[in-house]
C-alpha cells in the first residue's frame, strides 16, 4: 500500500519541481539581482554563527575554536556572578526604554505636522533641516556634545552663567548621562525616522479628507480619525522592531561619552562586551555575553509580536 502511494506521489513531486524550475528560469534576472544580497547574508550573518561555539569553550587562540576544550555554561555563570552584570543590564534597559518612550512618538508627530503644511517649500526646508543631523558621524556628534556641555567654554554653561547660575559638569554626572545620550539621539534621528511615516501618510485617501471637510471636521479631527488610522500598521511594525532590540544599545556613542565619573550609569552590555572581549582578550566570555543578549532580544521580539498579532492583527509574522 505504501509503495503504491509513493509511486503515485513521485510524478506529482517531479511535476511540482519542474514547474518551480520553469518559474525560476522565466524570472532568472530577478534571482541574479538577489544573488549579491544572498551571498552577503550567508557570509556576514550565517557563517559567523559558527563562532557561537566559543561561548561554550575555554577558548585559546593557538588551539582554535574546535581545538579549545569545552567548558559548558561556565562563561555564563561568570557573567551572572560578575559585579558589572546587573549594572550593565539596568543601564542598557534604562537607555533603551527612555529612547523608546521619547524617541518613538516624536517622528510620528513630526510626520503628521509636516503633512499638514500647505507650503511645499517650507515642508522641504524643515525636512532637510531635520534630516541633516542623521548624517553626522557618531564621533563628531559626541565631540559636539562634549564641547557644548563643557563647564568652562560650553555654550550651555555660558547660557546658564548669563542668567546668574553656576557652571554644571554635565559629563561628570552619572544621573545626567542617560538624558545626554537619549536627547542627543532624539535630535539626531527624529527627522530621519519620520521618513517612513511621511511615506505612509502619502497613501491617505484624499476622498476621506474631502468627506471630513464636508462634514465640518476640524484639522485635529481629520488627523486623529483619518491620518492616524493609516499610520497604525506602520507604527505597530516599527514598535515591534524596536522592542526586539531593547538590549542592543550601540557601543560607539556610549563608549565615546563615558568617563570615570559617569561609568556607573554609562556602562552597558555592548561596551562591557567590547572591553572584556578586545581589551582583555577574553573572547569566550564576551561571546557568552553576546549570545545571552541575542537570545533575550529574540524572546522579547517573539513575545511582543505575539501580543501585537492578538491585539491588533498586525505583526511581523
Amino acid at each position: 500500500m505504501s509503495d503504491s502511494i509513493q509511486r503515485l506521489a513521485a510524478p506529482r513531486r517531479r511535476s511540482k519541481a519542474r514547474k518551480t524550475l520553469l518559474s525560476v528560469l522565466r524570472c532568472w534576472q530577478v534571482y541574479v539581482m538577489l544573488l549579491p544580497a544572498l551571498i552577503y547574508i550567508i557570509l556576514f550573518a550565517y557563517k559567523p554563527m559558527y563562532g557561537v561555539l566559543i561561548a561554550f569553550k575555554t577558548y585559546k587562540m593557538k588551539l582554535g575554536i574546535m581545538g579549545s576544550p569545552w567548558c559548558g555554561l561556565d562563561n555564563f555563570y561568570r557573567l551572572f556572578n560578575s559585579y558589572w552584570f546587573p549594572i550593565t543590564v539596568r543601564n542598557t534597559l534604562t537607555l533603551s526604554l527612555l529612547s523608546l518612550v521619547l524617541g518613538f512618538p516624536l517622528p510620528i508627530i513630526l510626520a503628521l505636522m509636516l503633512n499638514e503644511l500647505k507650503s511645499e517649500g517650507i515642508r522641504r526646508t524643515i525636512q532637510t533641516v531635520s534630516y541633516a543631523p542623521h548624517f553626522i558621524s557618531t564621533v563628531v556628534l559626541c565631540s559636539m556634545v562634549t564641547l557644548f556641555l563643557s563647564p568652562s567654554s560650553g555654550a550651555i554653561n555660558k547660557f546658564i552663567e548669563f542668567f546668574g547660575g553656576k557652571p554644571v559638569s554635565f559629563m561628570a554626572s552619572a544621573p545626567m548621562f542617560k538624558w545626554i545620550y537619549v536627547l542627543s539621539g532624539v535630535w539626531q534621528g527624529v527627522g530621519w525616522s519620520s521618513i517612513i511615516f511621511t511615506a505612509a501618510l502619502a497613501g491617505v485617501d484624499k476622498s476621506l479628507l474631502e468627506a471630513a471637510d464636508i462634514d465640518g471636521a476640524t484639522r485635529i479631527q481629520k488627523i486623529w480619525y483619518v491620518n492616524v488610522p493609516v499610520l497604525i500598521p506602520t507604527i505597530v511594525i516599527m514598535l515591534i522592531l524596536q522592542c526586539g532590540s531593547l538590549l542592543s544599545v550601540g557601543y560607539e556613542k556610549v563608549y565615546l561619552l563615558q568617563n570615570d565619573f559617569n561609568m556607573t550609569a554609562a556602562e552597558v552590555i555592548s561596551t562591557y562586551t567590547y572591553k572584556v572581549g578586545l581589551e582583555q582578550a577574553d573572547f569566550a566570555f564576551s561571546t557568552a555575553v553576546g549570545v545571552l543578549n541575542s537570545v533575550v532580544n529574540s524572546i522579547i521580539l517573539i513575545i511582543v509580536n505575539a501580543i501585537s498579532r492578538r491585539v491588533s492583527e498586525t505583526a511581523l509574522w
